[in-house]
């Protein structure tokens, strides 16, 4: 009877770990409930990243890595129509800038990627910054805010999406003024 309760206890240990993690003991959790439930607590500062396949499993407190097992761009259209959804934040986009420069050769269905990942952008201002320096904001970030990262199947380099959430009623120019006004 006692190693049953043991073995019942680290069960439920794992079952939770695992969950906390962003994964169900079966498998990938439903991301898109995780986005649904976590868009309403997030704000600016906070970051959404819709990732490769190869994308590490990155270890700051702040970071909850979720496996969708979905297509890349499905994910991606999601994410951006939920966050237009949302009246209190707004998308700032960053591509890594490598995605440009990888051949078609080197990376099968890349120009295909890269053409439909445009119209998905739209008219969204996009900013491209090498991959690294991405990682960097993010691992900085999860220091201090909520960061989630949707890892999906796809299987080309350099394709990840990142958003970092601004206030969307309330903006950079909006915020300027209002340090003009402040006494020094």
């Amino acid at each position: 009877m006692h190693m049953s309760r043991s073995a019942l206890i680290v069960s439920i240990i794992l079952i939770y770990a695992g969950n906390v993690r962003g994964q169900s003991p079966g498998g990938a959790v439903d991301w898109r409930a995780r986005l649904n439930g976590e868009l309403p607590l997030l704000g600016h500062r906070n970051w959404i990243a819709v990732v490769d396949s190869a994308y590490p499993l990155q270890t700051s407190a702040g970071i909850e890595t979720v496996e969708t097992g979905s297509d890349h761009l499905d994910v991606v259209r999601m994410v951006l129509d939920q966050i237009g959804k949302a009246k209190h934040v707004r998308p700032v986009i960053f591509t890594d800038a490598e995605l440009a420069a990888v051949p078609e050769r080197d990376a099968t269905g890349v120009t295909a990627y890269r053409e439909a990942l445009s119209k998905v952008l739209g008219a969204r201002e996009t900013q491209s910054l090498p991959h690294e320096e991405i990682i960097v904001k993010l691992d900085e970030a999860g220091k201090t805010f909520h960061i989630l990262v949707l890892k999906t199947n796809l299987t080309i380099p350099y394709t990840s999406v990142f958003i970092r959430l601004d206030c969307g009623y309330w903006s950079a120019e909006q915020e300027q003024r209002l340090r003009e006004k402040m006494p020094k």
